[in-house]
């Protein structure tokens, strides 16, 4: 009896001391982090469409206080701060005009980037509007892109961006699948909704192979959004919004806190 208790003495301690270092790895993680200088990099995803609260000097870019990366910031107070990501951009757009930020002193760069290369606002716009048959059409063509076309853009990005922050962690962020599928649900058809959520997942695929042959750490959201899909009845991301279209697919404030801000800082 001794030597059992004695057995699992040793034992609980050593989960302890295991759960110990785990969190002081963690923590000497984001120590490291916020040590240099955090440029947040990207597309609405990024900037914050859909979150509300909307910087009035980011214009079009439409840069949310709400947004993920001005969450993290505001949480570990890295010893600079630049918020570059913009609404509407491709990948070229953010080597273009986005990187005038990173240097050697950069110690976390995070980026979403592919979405509008691909067409993703048409694609969305073809499904809402037409039919199965033209919705899958224009699917196909986005995927045949994403297939041939954006993995070279993405490694001009992403060499553009090692090239100018040459010790950075950089967190490539992925988008999350729009729909719960098998629900009664209003708005697209049930093959819309399972085409959209496969296109989401082949980019995803995509963007996670080119970020993890440039040694780069790939955050997806999937996980965190799941249960949390438009159709779920507790819904991250906006449906389509007539009233202001331009928010329609994108992460509510919720979305950005709850499902993009962890998976930042999970990988930071």
């Amino acid at each position: 009896m001794r030597r059992s208790r004695l057995t699992g003495l040793v034992t609980s301690l050593l989960l302890a001391a295991g759960l110990g270092l785990t969190g002081a790895a963690s923590a000497q993680a984001s120590s490291t982090a916020a040590a240099g200088g955090y440029v947040a990099l990207g597309d609405s995803y990024s900037s914050g469409v859909g979150a509300d609260s909307y910087i009035s000097t980011s214009g079009s870019c439409k840069r949310s206080t709400k947004a993920y990366p001005y969450l993290w910031n505001a949480a570990h107070s890295p010893s600079s701060f630049a918020f570059n990501a913009c609404s509407g951009a491709t990948t070229d757009d953010v080597r273009a005009n986005q990187l005038g930020s990173l240097d050697s002193s950069t110690s976390l760069v995070s980026v979403t980037a592919g979405g509008n290369d691909a067409g993703f606002a048409d694609v969305m716009t073809t499904c809402v509007l037409q039919s199965d048959s033209t919705c899958l059409s224009r699917i196909n063509t986005a995927k045949a892109y994403v297939a041939n076309t954006l993995p070279g853009k993405l490694d001009t990005l992403y060499n553009a961006i090692r090239a100018k922050a040459p010790s950075a962690r950089v967190v490539v962020i992925g988008y999350p699948r729009f729909y719960l599928l098998g629900q009664s649900c209003l708005g697209l058809s049930e093959t819309k909704r399972a085409a959209i959520n496969d296109a989401a997942d082949y980019i995803d695929t995509t963007i996670k192979a080119r970020a993890t042959a440039h040694s780069f750490v790939f955050g997806d959201v999937r996980t965190t959004f799941t249960g949390h899909e438009i159709c779920s009845g507790s819904s991250w991301l906006h449906s389509v919004d007539w009233l202001d279209i331009g928010e329609s697919y994108h992460p509510t404030a919720a979305g950005h806190s709850g499902g993009y801000l962890p998976v930042l800082t999970n990988n930071a």
